[in-house]
């Protein structure tokens, strides 16, 4: 595969996945998330490969969740909701390496997801966390919610989500959302022990201990399943276009009017 979405490189054992889309923060759309999964599969099984490093090019933003310029009742890709996510998800799961997301700038939404997902995350002090689903008309049902509820506890989980705040780094850190923060010039060099320490490891150690923490969380894979089909019918209803609308117009929604 050509990548025009995302960037790949591998060195010294360590597999850089880079989302490429500064122009619009790395949100991700159809073709964003088919070469993640491509990018996975490829580093996830070379055995030269030890660790894997999710992060986001420019430096505002590690991700921001689905492109919703791509958003018209459904994304423009393939899958459930016109975007193969479940998939992108469960194999940053499934993947025998450790992931280790870089979070320099803002991960919100879907991106906020993805570096739940993230075995590890080692943010940079001006890295921002939240969710903002409910304001556009979208949720992540599934790792997104039930699996967050899991990493930072089920009250701050349903804070994060009924009221789609912003949280800073540090605010990340105490909450067990995020492992490490440290100064914005720091992070790559903070990344690039982490990923050494990891190196210096039995590999098939930690591919038993990962899939060992997965397996305790595993019935969440088929919540998720479930609640994408959900979210599928959800996107073609009023109440959710009117928070793309709103989104793309720059305007407050008013979810109200549509209530289901």
């Amino acid at each position: 595969m050509t990548y025009e979405d995302i960037l790949y490189e591998v060195r010294d054992g360590v597999a850089h996945i880079t989302i490429n889309r500064p122009q619009v923060l790395n949100a991700f759309r159809g073709k964003t998330c088919e070469e993640l999964i491509h990018a996975f599969n490829q580093a996830g099984w070379d055995k030269a490969v030890g660790v894997i490093v999710l992060g986001g090019a420019g430096d505002r933003a590690f991700c921001t969740g689905g492109d919703q310029s791509a958003h018209e009742g459904q994304y423009d890709g393939r899958g459930m909701i016109g975007l193969p996510i479940e998939e992108l998800q469960s194999l940053i799961r499934d993947v025998p390496k450790p992931v280790i997301a870089r979070v320099q700038g803002y991960a919100i939404g879907g991106g906020n997801v993805l570096a739940t997902l993230c075995d590890l995350t080692i943010a940079s002090e001006k890295a921002q966390f939240g969710q903002v689903g409910p304001k556009v008309g979208s949720v992540d049902p599934g790792f997104g919610t039930a699996y967050l509820a899991r990493v930072v506890g089920e009250k701050k989980a349903r804070e994060i989500w009924y009221l789609n705040r912003r949280y800073t780094a540090a605010e990340a850190r105490d909450m067990g959302l995020v492992n490490t923060v440290v100064p914005h010039d720091q992070l790559d060099a903070e990344v690039a022990k982490w990923c050494a320490e990891i190196m210096e490891r039995s590999p098939t150690a930690i591919t038993i201990a990962k899939r060992s923490f997965n397996a305790d969380s595993e019935n969440i894979r088929g919540i998720g399943n479930m609640g994408m089909q959900a979210l599928s019918m959800y996107y073609a209803t009023e109440e959710s276009k009117e928070g793309v609308r709103a989104f793309n117009e720059k305007r407050k929604p008013d979810f109200r009017k549509h209530q289901l």
